[in-house]
């Protein structure tokens, strides 16, 4: 079973042989939503940019929903990762109307809104507490009536028990996104007064240490670093010189990559990376989770045009329709070792996704997908500065992973941040972005020193062991 998701077009890819050096500014481990935004981000700052990864947009971002819901993703005891939901999402529009005219194309962005509904009484309530949190943190949502809700969505099954509107929860095609995102990238030439291309004078990829190809990037202040290098190769080690600065990775093909600065944003692979600082493995899990691609039969009509995301008998589902008339369902969560599709879990997604919208029984089902997100003890990414043992700031290098559920979200938000510590520069409220950063430090797990070696790893608190939704 296949899907077809119209991308933007992509430039020629210039892909690095296994055994060759590249040289670039920054090195940006990791081609998922969240390393090629950073790195899109970076080379609209005027940086040079090698992107590794020997499979571009095919792990957790591939199977992402892309639900763009700061409101509907709130959970209890969760309250630090609300800013950071809320700042990203207020950043997606002018993020998606930047790289849609470097991408030459859509990437699926909707602004439509979000029904919550839940089946039974006890859904009902949930949903009405957690709807009293929302609201203490100024969020917007609306309880419907429930003859109001069908008349929005008449496939909405006539046994709800409830139903709450969410205008500001929005979606993004992560696959048209994961594409133009590439295409950006690898654009001869990036949009914008003052953009000269890659033709400038100390522009092009492998110019290492280049300041800007042009001037006046929107939203940068900067020029443009060139289309990128995307080098289709697993990084392994760091590397770093004599006095400890981070000048790039080496490569499972026996490549190398030199830069000036190193982005690490491999999702749940941090740990297969040698050479980070002693003692630091920030703890990350892989977090799997099952999702279905359905689209309806040729000739009728979609069968929704909002997010419906509910509670069925307690457990959590959620429905995405596309502008092509595809609709994804989703997600279980499972904290399993079985890295392919779960049987039980794509049967209990049909069951509960039916409870909710009748009509999905008579999809046509053309995509069962698993991937495996990173997480981290609280939910909350990992990006910053990666220090030394003696609390010292490791030179050229940052992390940027354990996004979770919401690296489609934060993209645009986890992006700027990474570029400003790499290239300078604030955002419009320094002060927020400075909390948002000690929020997500990439050291808040580490032990004392003296516990470093030889204790195995303390188990992170708090429930862990999910099998479903």
């Amino acid at each position: 079973m296949t899907s077809a998701h119209p991308a933007p077009p992509t430039a020629p890819q210039p892909v690095v042989g296994q055994s060759e050096h590249v040289r670039a500014d920054v090195a940006v481990i990791g081609a998922g939503v969240i390393g090629l935004a950073t790195a899109w981000e970076l080379r609209r700052r005027g940086r040079s940019v090698a992107v590794v990864d020997p499979e571009p947009g095919s792990g957790a971002s591939r199977a992402a929903a892309g639900m763009l819901a700061p409101v509907s993703e709130v959970q209890y005891q969760q309250e630090p990762l609300y800013p950071l939901m809320a700042a990203s999402a207020a950043e997606y529009p002018a993020f998606v109307a930047a790289l849609e005219q470097a991408a030459d194309g859509t990437v699926g962005h909707r602004t439509t809104e979000t029904l919550v509904c839940g089946v039974d009484a006890a859904d009902r309530q949930a949903l009405a507490d957690l709807r009293e949190l929302q609201l203490r943190h100024g969020m917007d949502v609306e309880q419907l009536p429930l003859r109001t809700a069908r008349a929005l969505e008449p496939a909405l099954s006539p046994r709800l028990s409830a139903a709450f509107r969410i205008p500001d929860d929005h979606q993004v095609d992560p696959r048209r996104l994961t594409a133009g995102l590439l295409a950006a990238l690898l654009a001869p030439q990036l949009p914008g007064p003052g953009s000269e291309g890659p033709g400038s004078e100390g522009a092009g990829p492998g110019s290492a240490g280049t300041e800007s190809a042009g001037a006046g990037l929107p939203g940068t202040g900067a020029g443009d670093g060139g289309p990128a290098h995307l080098v289709h190769d697993r990084a392994t080690e760091l590397r770093r010189n004599a006095e400890g600065a981070v000048t790039g990775v080496r490569l499972a093909g026996g490549g190398m990559v030199s830069a000036a600065w190193t982005v690490l944003a491999p999702g749940a692979g941090l740990g297969g990376i040698e050479g980070l600082p002693e003692g630091w493995r920030p703890p990350l899990r892989p977090v799997h989770g099952d999702i279905l691609r359905a689209r309806v039969p040729a000739g009728t009509p979609d069968l929704l045009e909002r997010t419906v995301r509910g509670l069925v008998h307690g457990v959590p589902v959620y429905l995405v329709p596309r502008a092509d008339g595809t609709v994804v369902i989703g997600a279980t969560s499972r904290e399993d070792d079985l890295a392919g599709p779960s049987a039980g879990g794509v049967f209990r997604l049909l069951r509960d996704a039916q409870a909710l919208v009748p009509g999905v029984a008579d999809l046509e089902l053309v995509e069962v997908l698993a991937r495996a997100r990173p997480g981290t003890p609280d939910d909350i990414p990992y990006l910053g500065p990666v220090r030394d043992p003696d609390g010292s700031p490791v030179p050229g290098l940052v992390v940027s992973t354990g996004y979770f559920r919401h690296g489609v979200l934060l993209a645009p938000l986890a992006a700027r941040l990474a570029a400003q510590l790499v290239a300078g520069g604030t955002g419009a409220d320094p002060s927020a972005d400075a909390e948002h950063l000690a929020g997500t430090d990439p050291h808040r797990f580490d032990r004392p020193v003296e516990a470093r070696r030889g204790d195995p790893w303390p188990t992170p608190a708090g429930p862990r062991s999910r099998s479903t939704r």
